[in-house]
């Protein structure tokens, strides 16, 4: 039996001087990563995230 759960989390995305964006999930300790764009921050963040998840049901 297969369940599917639905949890809403905070993306939070902050632009650098530097340029490029930081990301990090505000309910996730240690789920932080960055981009050069929006949206490559974005999908890098989405891969964390998906990495923990996995990580989590293996053990």
């Amino acid at each position: 039996m297969v369940t599917k759960t639905s949890i809403e989390m905070t993306a939070v995305f902050e632009p650098c001087e530097e340029g490029g964006f930081i990301a990090y999930v505000q309910e996730i300790s240690g789920i932080n990563t960055q981009g050069e764009t929006l949206e490559e921050a974005k999908t890098s963040l989405a891969e964390a995230v998906n990495l923990m998840s996995e990580e989590t049901r293996a053990s």
